[in-house]
């Protein structure tokens, strides 16, 4: 009997902790297109690649540094190609993404907050 209730309660505790922390799922389709926060620019393709560029550190568009992308539920994963030949793994968690905006916030707690401009 009180394994029975030990699995009841065990049970109970899983479903209430899947309850209070529900996974997010997000359409990478949202995510095709130009984004901007400040004078910083995000550029989203469909075929899973995209790249950015920094005006405030006098890059242009241009200059900007590419990227592959992938999203699997809230997580955003971009890998920047170097000019070197490196390639750096940067991963996000999406908290908002929308037809006009896109939030996430990295490993460190640094939020970004984008709005679609194309």
């Amino acid at each position: 009997m009180k394994r029975v209730k030990l699995l009841i309660l065990s049970f109970i505790a899983v479903s209430f902790f899947i309850a209070c922390n529900p996974e997010k799922e997000f359409d990478p389709a949202l995510l095709s297109g130009k984004w901007k926060q400040g004078q910083l620019y995000e550029v989203y393709k469909s075929d899973g690649t995209g790249y950015t560029w920094d005006e405030s550190d006098d890059v242009t568009e241009d200059e900007a540094q590419a990227f592959e992308w992938e999203l699997n539920k809230d997580q955003l994963l971009q890998i920047h190609s170097m000019e070197m030949g490196g390639r750096i793994p940067k991963t996000y968690t999406i908290t908002e993404l929308n037809s006009i905006m896109l939030q996430y916030q990295d490993s460190y707690g640094t939020n970004y907050n984008f709005t679609k401009v194309q």
